[in-house]
């Protein structure tokens, strides 16, 4: 039987196609349209879906008529037809029996059955599902149990993407920039009056507001508009998150107690945050795309109650050649900075090596070409990739092969290209295990030059999806003057 997940409808579309309870694909929906964020499904996408076969099934990752009443509720007025699913599948001429899943059940799903735990507390934080905005779980083997739930308007994403709009960014896409900019702020400045102004509680994984910021506060302190100001005003958002990440934490290793932590949402992102959950248990897992396009997996998983090994992150669409490492180290050593895309897209919004920037960190001014070739903002911070037998040389603090945790930088001087203000990196590393040909790439530059570190970003520039299919590789090596491999 072949069934497809669909997370679509809203933002960030994503499609995942499984056969006889095997993942074989699962892309964003923008790789295919390039359109960053794309809400919809598109033709292109649903036609690679289709080398597995028509579906069978598809699971939808949320409750639309729940969700309709929400809208009501929240005075978007009656959208019973725009949430009308078979409808809207059959506009893209996809006919199959829908099944549905609570969105966020599709999150906790998608964690905790990607998971190698047999028990687990899961953790759910985003902006808003159908009517829920923070869930805690108890997975045990394969069962989900719905611990505890906090509901629309009181929601910790709604509000860190309120603030995401009230420094000039956009909510909903740009929640890492606030994230990076954070380093560049004082945090205890505004700190107080955030709290005194937006949130009534923070008791346990109860957190209430004081406005129903679903519509922004672009109105808070208009006064604050310099630089330093919105620096400032990013540092105190992040710092009161991960007081409310610490405060619902040491509720759940209390209330639910196990060795194992598993958190997913939007907010799961905040890498700089992550961390915190290793002072409470001992194993985290967050599946690499822990935002509503992963409930396509999510969807399907949730249904099924289904538990699947993890394939790793590399599902998307297949550039079918052999990773090129010896032209990607000469490149590196002659240009300093090069593209690779090759084999299998990732899953998730962080290149992790198959549709990557990569660059020579060792020289300070690699970090500022490619933010220009990317047109970012230059205080935007670049991740290292490193062979995972060297980190602890490199780094101090939690890193893994996701991009999921922020890590101190051991000698900041070394590797000065992938060093944030605040002297952190958000690290990868990669394992004897993990995808060869970057593994082999790695080896073949520490061999060439005694560094096992290179930086890491996304093969795009801003405002665009990420490279996908070998004419778009073409088409960025021949629009910003960067040999893509």
């Amino acid at each position: 039987m072949i069934v497809w997940g669909v997370s679509a409808n809203s933002h960030d579309a994503a499609l995942a196609v499984f056969t006889e309870n095997k993942l074989e694909f699962a892309s964003h929906s923008e790789r295919f349209s390039g359109i960053k964020n794309d809400a919809h499904l598109n033709t292109k996408l649903i036609d690679y879906a289709r080398r597995w076969g028509e579906p069978d099934k598809v699971v939808w990752y949320e409750r639309p008529f729940r969700k309709t009443i929400r809208q009501l509720r929240a005075g978007q007025g009656w959208r019973h037809h725009e949430n009308n699913v078979s409808s809207y599948l059959q506009s893209y001429d996809i006919n199959a029996a829908i099944n549905y899943s609570s969105h966020h059940r599709s999150h906790a799903a998608a964690g905790y059955f990607t998971s190698n735990f047999d028990d687990a507390t899961v953790l759910v934080i985003d902006s808003i599902g159908e009517f829920q905005t923070l869930t805690v779980w108890q997975g045990r083997n394969e069962s989900l149990t719905e611990h505890y739930s906090q509901s629309y308007p009181h929601s910790v994403g709604l509000w860190y993407s309120a603030m995401t709009q009230r420094i000039g960014l956009k909510p909903n896409e740009d929640e890492y920039i606030l994230m990076g900019m954070a380093a560049y702020g004082d945090p205890y400045k505004h700190r107080q009056s955030i709290i005194n102004d937006f949130i009534q509680c923070i008791d346990g994984p109860e957190v209430l507001f004081k406005e129903n910021l679903h519509r922004g506060c672009r109105w808070w302190r208009p006064d604050l508009s310099t630089e330093q100001d919105i620096f400032d005003i990013a540092a105190a958002t992040q710092l009161i998150y991960e007081e409310i990440l610490d405060s619902i934490l040491s509720y759940t290793s209390k209330y639910l107690p196990s060795d194992n932590i598993v958190i997913m949402g939007g907010c799961a992102l905040n890498c700089s945050a992550n961390s915190i959950a290793y002072k409470y248990y001992d194993n985290v897992w967050i599946m690499p795309n822990p935002g509503d396009a992963g409930s396509a997996i999510g969807s399907v998983l949730s249904a099924y109650n289904m538990r699947i090994e993890w394939p790793g992150p590399y599902l998307g669409y297949d550039i079918e050649r052999p990773y090129p490492i010896k032209p990607v180290v000469a490149e590196l050593i002659r240009e300093g900075i090069c593209g690779v895309a090759n084999g299998r897209a990732e899953y998730g919004p962080r290149a992790l090596g198959n549709r990557s920037l990569l660059a020579d960190p060792r020289t300070h001014e690699n970090k500022h070409r490619v933010n220009q070739i990317k047109q970012r903002q230059q205080f935007r911070p670049f991740a290292p990739l490193v062979l995972e037998e060297h980190a602890q040389d490199y780094f101090d603090g939690v890193v893994g092969p996701y991009m999921q945790f922020t890590a101190m930088v051991k000698d900041p001087d070394a590797i000065p290209a992938v060093v944030h203000a605040d002297g952190t990196a958000r690290v990868q590393t990669v394992g004897i295990h993990d995808n060869q040909g970057l593994r082999k790439l790695l080896e073949a530059w520490y061999a060439e030059t005694g560094c096992p570190v290179l930086l890491n970003t996304s093969l795009n520039i801003k405002g665009k999806p990420m490279v996908n299919t070998e004419q778009d590789a073409k088409d960025f090596e021949n629009m910003y003057g960067v040999k893509v491999w």
